[in-house]
């Protein structure tokens, strides 16, 4: 054989041995994650109500602290975090119409870009205030403002927190959206809302897509399609953003003389690729709803990959700050979502 054909060969050879040890090192972690997004969906189908990603994130936590996942199972947890969750984002812009948004008038994106500046820039002061450092509170301002664990993706890659800073701000999203559920369509009957203004509002308060159609499940009627539409007018706030965030580092870092970061990381542009595809072609219903289904699926295996990485004691001595400034950013981002509710419903 010529050695211009076999030297091809030993290139082959020579990745092929070169990935066997990566590959091995993570399986064990993805594996367990996979698992755990497996049992998620299961919990989520068994108990009506139930979302997927809030059953995998607290998988994730008991397993994490009770022991059940080895320390070998490291870097394929903190891969699981990583890819699976950025995938989830880039499907979710195939969840989005501009049409269907627009089809609402001017005050629905009107309420979603105030909800988001608003609670961005109340959270951020909050933060100050506190003593919160500085990423740990943007990553919170975001989470609580725009779209729960997907944002905190989002903002996390640009702003390059660490791992303890993204995993308390989900953990906290998980909890106060988790807790809106029950408690925004007792405060919405008690204040004597309409149908209308309580879906509104849902959408434009409650942190996770998920938890809004849980909370719209609670109101009853025609709530779920108004405030998950609503909801992703939000979602929609993550591109700009991030691309504000982006050329805020890209600034410093050329100031400092650091490497400058990507001006909007590579999944948000997919994220906005699918926006505008779901915009402007014909999707068909199972297409759309299989991309759902997968998203669920990759969300629920990075959260469980990052409720694992939860450390109850870490989280309970250091996060009494965070705990209060989730309080502030959910009152901030509930209040201005009702205000808008009553007047744009």
């Amino acid at each position: 054989m010529p050695l211009t054909a076999r030297a091809p060969l030993r290139l082959r050879k020579a990745c092929a041995s070169s990935l066997r040890p990566a590959l091995r090192r993570v399986a064990p972690g993805m594996g367990a994650a996979l698992g755990g997004a497996v049992l998620a969906s299961g919990v989520a189908s068994v108990l009506p109500g139930t979302s997927a990603l809030l059953a995998a994130i607290a998988l994730g936590v008991v397993a994490g602290n009770v022991g059940l996942l080895p320390g070998w199972a490291g870097p394929g947890l903190a891969l699981a975090a990583r890819v699976p969750l950025r995938l989830g984002i880039v499907l979710l812009g195939l969840q989005l119409s501009l049409p269907q948004l627009a089809a609402l008038g001017w005050g629905i994106p009107a309420l979603a870009a105030a909800v988001v500046s608003t609670g961005v820039v109340a959270s951020l002061a909050m933060g100050r205030l506190l003593s919160v450092p500085p990423r740990q509170a943007l990553l919170i301002a975001c989470g609580f403002s725009i779209c729960g664990a997907a944002a905190v993706a989002g903002v996390e890659s640009v702003v390059r927190a660490d791992e303890e800073e993204t995993v308390t701000a989900v953990a906290l999203v998980v909890l106060f959206g988790t807790l809106m559920i029950p408690a925004l369509p007792l405060v919405a009957a008690a204040l004597g809302l309409g149908a209308e203004v309580s879906a509104v509002w849902a959408g434009a308060s409650v942190h996770e897509v998920a938890q809004v159609v849980a909370v719209s499940g609670a109101l009853g009627g025609g709530a779920l399609g108004l405030a998950v539409t609503v909801k992703l007018a939000r979602v929609l706030m993550l591109a700009p953003v991030a691309a504000i965030l982006g050329w805020r580092m890209r600034r410093d870092g050329a100031a400092e003389g650091r490497r400058r970061p990507p001006l909007v990381p590579l999944f948000v542009l997919g994220f906005v690729a699918l926006v505008l595809v779901g915009s402007v072609a014909q999707v068909p219903d199972g297409v759309r709803a299989g991309a759902q289904t997968l998203q669920t699926f990759l969300l629920a295996t990075a959260m469980f990959a990052l409720g694992a990485g939860v450390r109850i004691r870490s989280l309970a001595r250091r996060g009494g700050r965070s705990l209060v400034l989730a309080v502030g950013s959910t009152l901030a981002v509930g209040a201005v979502g009702l205000a808008g509710a009553l007047i744009v419903a």
